[in-house]
């Protein structure tokens, strides 16, 4: 069928749907990563505070000074301590309390003496949280202090603000930037080199007039192979019949030319009966006749005369039944009892049924979804280059507005086609 629109080309297409998944891939990377380093920005910091808060909450000064009965004097011992562990560790504070909260030691000396802000454990242990303080939302690890006999006599409080949070995954985003842009662009650079591959095979051609030149290339492979066996088969018969002339055996002769003409005007009365008969197809089964005789399939023709015309060119027709024919003689080629069966008749609707039916071993069910994929065959990859006649298949038909399935019991690939002019077909 020929295709007047143009559209992009097929390498032009491939580049695009590359960029655009290239693109994709690096956003979607580039927002997996800061994902991951923010979680592991706010896994480091609840390791750090609860590592700091432990030890502070261990140290022989953090003890002695909550030993202590004079809370003014524990914070002019504590408080620098505290804000020199600030410094080195990296946190925003470090807040020494008191057994019921009221802190010693705090980065902002105005909140020494007032009562510490977030979840004091009614119990004497560890706990991590996130809570809203004096210097704003912050990841906080509060720690008992005890004695040497066990008893309670504060808590120690390690925190690093969501602020600084952010800070240090904001530092970490030129890492993330540049492997995005490096994915990206080994993205488009893959993108490049693919259109420039696809334009050595296809040219300028859109994916449309792609379609059209394998389907003309499968035509003509088919037609071709059909025409040569039928050639083939006359001129044995001719040679057959012209010795027995040279030995004078006429009878003979004659015989074997009236047999052949028999068989080929039977199939020729089933084709030109049709009203809309296509000659491309005609010819395509005469030679399809021949070349089931010349691999010993025992061949079967039905048309029905009131079939209506299909939708597809001469040049889509020819593709599609000789594609399908071929798969049936050759999985009835395995077969002892080999026959290939095709049918043609009216369908319910104003359709088109094709039905092509053969004695092959079958088609396992969870693989009668897949043949119809690009590349995929059951038959080893030939010269004829297999795994691609019914993909075009299932591409034509389709696009036609019909549809293709294929059964079992035997082997039967159905296709159903709008009639020419019907609404169906109509784009």
């Amino acid at each position: 069928m020929a295709r007047t629109s143009r559209g992009r080309s097929t390498a032009s297409r491939v580049f695009l749907v590359l960029l655009v998944t290239a693109l994709v891939v690096g956003v979607l990377v580039a927002v997996f990563l800061v994902v991951e380093a923010q979680r592991s920005i706010r896994a480091e910091a609840e390791r750090v505070t609860a590592a700091t808060a432990a030890s502070f909450a261990a140290s022989p000064l953090v003890v002695a000074g909550l030993s202590s009965t004079d809370d003014q004097q524990a914070t002019d011992v504590l408080e620098p301590y505290a804000m020199q562990v600030i410094d080195d560790a990296g946190l925003d504070f470090i807040t020494i309390m008191t057994t019921d909260g009221i802190r010693i030691t705090h980065p902002d000396l105005t909140q020494i003496g007032e009562h510490y802000l977030g979840t004091i454990p009614a119990t004497p242990r560890t706990l991590t949280e996130e809570f809203t303080g004096t210097l704003g939302p912050s990841v906080r690890t509060i720690v008992p202090v005890t004695a040497s006999d066990g008893r309670l006599i504060g808590w120690v409080s390690a925190g690093v603000t969501t602020e600084s949070i952010t800070d240090t995954l904001i530092r970490r985003l030129p890492l993330t930037l540049g492997i995005t842009i490096g994915l990206v662009a080994l993205g488009a650079a893959g993108a490049v080199i693919a259109r420039r591959v696809t334009r050595r095979i296809t040219g300028d051609l859109p994916p449309g007039q792609l379609r059209d030149a394998v389907s003309s290339y499968e035509s003509i492979r088919t037609l071709g192979d059909a025409l040569r066996a039928q050639t083939h088969e006359h001129g044995n018969r001719m040679h057959a019949a012209v010795a027995l002339l040279e030995l004078d055996r006429r009878d003979e002769a004659i015989e074997i030319l009236t047999e052949t003409s028999r068989q080929s005007q039977s199939l020729v009365d089933q084709v030109t009966a049709r009203r809309h008969g296509d000659p491309a197809v005609g010819a395509l089964l005469l030679g399809k006749a021949s070349q089931a005789k010349e691999r010993g399939i025992d061949w079967r023709v039905h048309i029905e005369p009131e079939t209506p015309r299909t939708p597809l060119s001469p040049v889509d027709a020819v593709s599609v039944l000789g594609n399908l024919i071929d798969n049936a003689m050759d999985a009835a080629a395995e077969s002892d009892d080999r026959w290939v069966q095709v049918s043609l008749r009216p369908g319910d609707q104003d359709s088109i049924v094709l039905d092509i039916s053969d004695s092959g071993p079958g088609i396992a069910p969870e693989l009668r979804e897949r043949i119809f994929d690009q590349g995929y065959s059951t038959k080893p990859a030939g010269a004829e280059g297999r795994g691609v006649g019914l993909a075009l298949v299932h591409s034509v038909v389709t696009g036609a507005g019909g549809t293709v399935t294929v059964t079992g019991e035997p082997t039967t690939f159905r296709v159903v086609l709008p009639a020419a002019g019907s609404r169906r077909s109509q784009p």
